[in-house]
């Protein structure tokens, strides 16, 4: 199966990450989102396909500043509303 995932934009309200440091959350994002899909699949409802305008992630506990982990807590997040269950 080929799942195509297009993000035009992430919006993180109160996390300072320094512009120069912004590929990196990015980076670990693709990656866990990678392996979490790869792993677990999708929900049932999305397998079809389906164009979604917006996802609210489920709420988020972020630690620090870290681009490496945080890229990693939202890919989980963000896979807690596409993931199958």
């Amino acid at each position: 199966m080929n799942i195509t995932l297009h993000i035009e934009r992430l919006i993180l309200d109160g996390v300072n990450i320094a512009p120069d440091q912004r590929h990196l959350l990015q980076a670990s994002l693709t990656l866990e989102l990678t392996r979490l899909l790869t792993q677990g699949g999708l929900a049932a409802n999305l397998i079809e396909g389906v164009a979604m305008p917006k996802l609210s992630a489920n709420g988020l506990q972020l630690t620090g500043n870290n681009p490496t982990q945080l890229g990693q807590e939202i890919a989980q997040s963000v896979y807690g509303g596409i993931g199958r269950e």
